[in-house]
């Protein structure tokens, strides 16, 4: 998820072996954020920084006091900030833009405005495309819309479509800077990306078909089809380059969140009061996350330092175990530093350094499948829950200040992602990395 000017911080900050007890603390954050809501919504809503802060601050004592490793979690600190930076203003700057909808869409259009999320987000991220995307989705769906429209957005927009080039997703974005040739992505990359998107695609027009006819006649009759775009707040698409010329600074340290952060400012002075009005603007959405993040960013460093220090007893000799291990635990973990944890264990497999760019290159000429494992089981699997990527929880925040239903973390687990996502990954890995694979 994260998506930072010095995202090497990862390997070069200082890596102990944590007692596997302290991966607890990151458990609980985990369940409260799927219990909680059940158990207590009203309790949860008032105190869930509270939590996030206690169980953050449980790991960081720990890394401090106990393991005389504070550089560790001021690394993560730093990536937290990014993180931020990142995700808080493009939430600003695409809040700055109005696309109004007038009409209801039919299913074949719905399935052409996903397709056409999932191509930007390689432009812009799939952080900027779900920001940008998520209001004029719910808007063009207004009259049926359900937690499918807004779980096929997370699997398509948010993730899976960002698989094609290195700005799509932060994981890839990692590999780029570490040594993996820029294009390199959507050259190995595009016939599983056109597999999976094809797919949801296909799954998601039978849904929404089946929910379009069940909608009552006067508003197929009336309302669809019948689509009329506007889009206000263009001044806005220039908050959103300096962005991304942020992304892409790497020194100064610091360069590149102070230009972000100018972006979201400029951005929300710039913009007129009747654009935010009219996309319901605040920014309890961006607050949910961040604190959120507060607590899983801390407690989530003892379970990734564990992985990394024991990715040998895995066993991970082969293609498809690297897929199935990078994507299960980026589904539950951030995503990008799962993604160079195990493309440090397939470099130390084949007795290369991550550290030095040419040998990173040396790995993507010798083993390029085993990249491609990693590569796609970090982005892939980020759908799997809502906290596998970023901008998931936001399309969720977003969607509820919206009054739209979403799924409980569970529901979203059990209903949708396992039934859904993980035939595709067996399909997948049966395609590509398997001894009967066909590319």
């Amino acid at each position: 998820m994260t998506l930072c000017a010095d995202a090497s911080i990862h390997v070069i900050a200082a890596v102990v072996d944590p007692h596997p007890g302290m991966i607890l603390p990151f458990v609980l954050m985990l369940l409260a954020i799927a219990l909680m809501p059940f158990i207590n919504a009203h309790w949860w809503e008032q105190h869930f920084p509270k939590v996030a802060l206690a169980l953050g601050a449980i790991t960081t004592c720990y890394y401090v006091f106990g393991l005389n490793n504070g550089i560790r979690m001021l690394h993560v600190a730093h990536e937290y900030v990014s993180f931020i930076a990142l995700v808080g203003s493009l939430f600003v700057v695409t809040g700055g833009i109005h696309i109004n909808v007038k009409g209801e869409a039919k299913p074949w259009v719905n399935c052409l405005f996903l397709l056409v999320g999932a191509i930007l987000a390689n432009f812009i991220g799939t952080t900027g495309a779900s920001m940008l995307l998520i209001r004029p989705w719910i808007r063009m769906n207004k009259y049926r819309i359900t937690s499918f429209h807004i779980v096929f957005f997370i699997f398509i927009v948010s993730n899976v479509g960002g698989s094609l080039t290195p700005i799509g997703d932060p994981p890839l974005f990692l590999g780029y800077l570490k040594g993996v040739p820029f294009w390199w992505v959507l050259e190995k990359c595009w016939q599983a990306w056109l597999i999976v998107v094809g797919a949801l695609l296909l799954i998601f027009y039978v849904f929404d078909r089946i929910n379009f006819l069940r909608a009552p006649k006067r508003i197929r009759d009336e309302e669809t089809g019948k689509e009329i775009w506007t889009v206000s707040g263009w001044r806005n698409l220039a908050f959103l380059g300096l962005i991304l010329v942020g992304v892409f600074v790497k020194s100064p340290p610091g360069l590149s969140e102070a230009l972000m952060i100018a972006a979201a400012v400029g951005s929300y002075f710039a913009t007129p009061k009747a654009v935010h009005e009219s996309n319901n603007f605040n920014f309890h959405p961006i607050r949910e996350v961040a604190w959120l993040f507060v607590g899983i960013f801390a407690t989530m460093v003892p379970a990734l330092d564990y992985l990394e220090g024991h990715s040998a007893q895995f066993g991970l000799n082969s293609e498809m175990k690297f897929f199935w291990f990078t994507g299960i635990l980026s589904g539950v973990l951030d995503n990008a530093p799962t993604y160079l944890t195990f493309l440090a264990a397939a470099m130390g497999m084949h007795g290369l350094s991550l550290n030095d760019p040419a040998q990173v290159r040396q790995l993507v000429a010798a083993h390029d499948h085993e990249l491609i494992a990693i590569s796609l089981g970090a982005v892939f699997f980020g759908a799997m829950t809502y906290i596998g990527n970023g901008p998931n929880f936001m399309v969720k925040a977003i969607s509820e200040q919206s009054k739209v239903k979403t799924p409980s973390f569970f529901a979203y687990l059990f209903k949708y992602a396992f039934p859904i996502l993980v035939p595709l990954m067996g399909l997948v890995s049966l395609l590509f990395f398997s001894r009967w694979r066909v590319f």
